[in-house]
């Protein structure tokens, strides 16, 4: 082929370099980070904000001992201040409930202080016992309302329990046996506790003699 004068040779155009791609993470690489593995640069910068010095451990510790202590004290005090109210609160109460019961035997005082100051030159030894009588049943009915309950009946069994035998006396029949026979001082229960118990004679059945023994001739 014939060249033409003059014409020159067109340089070869310039090439790329070729490019190089990163080698692919392994295997191991990327279930690291999947499951959330910290890379070494984040895992220093994460200790260094989490790891507590020994100084502001101990101070953290002192004021969290300290809010313990002054929470233990308040509840300490809150409890005695509980615990004095209720005993003040109780013997309110318990005085109040006192006076109500001394307000409701003012009346059968009364009538007791005139029975006593009669004149026993003119006033008849009936009117007098009478009267007194007439005193023990307001007395007694007044207790009764506020709790009081009288022990000791002839002719009711008798009750270890409520009752203290001071002697025996034969029973007439074999029915009356352990019945109280005379009540010698009455008891009394008050809200269920025994204040005393009654001091009775009670009836104690014996067999008559010879009464188990065969009939002659037999």
């Amino acid at each position: 082929m014939t060249k033409h004068k003059g014409q020159s040779k067109k340089p070869a155009p310039h090439a790329e370099p070729p490019t190089v791609s990163p080698p692919p993470e392994s295997a191991d690489v990327v279930a690291a980070t999947a499951e959330g593995v910290v890379q070494p640069e984040t895992a220093a910068s994460a200790g260094e904000a989490l790891v507590e010095l020994p100084d502001q451990a101990m101070q953290r510790l002192s004021g969290e001992l300290e809010q313990v202590k002054d929470q233990r004290l308040r509840l300490l005090a809150e409890f005695d201040n509980f615990k004095k109210r209720t005993q003040r609160e109780r013997a309110e109460t318990w005085g109040r409930a006192q006076a109500e019961l001394v307000a409701s035997i003012l009346d059968s005082l009364g009538d007791l202080g005139r029975v006593a100051h009669l004149d026993a030159a003119q006033t008849p030894a009936r009117d007098v016992l009478a009267g007194v009588e007439l005193v023990e049943r307001k007395i007694l009915r007044v207790l009764s309302g506020a709790g009081l309950e009288r022990l000791g009946a002839e002719g009711e069994p008798f009750d270890p329990h409520a009752h203290e035998a001071v002697s025996t006396i034969p029973a007439p029949t074999a029915g009356q046996d352990h019945l109280i026979a005379s009540v010698l001082q009455p008891g009394y229960r008050f809200g269920g506790a025994l204040l005393r118990p009654a001091r009775v004679s009670v009836y104690i059945w014996h067999e008559p003699a010879g009464s188990d023994a065969p009939a002659a001739g037999s």
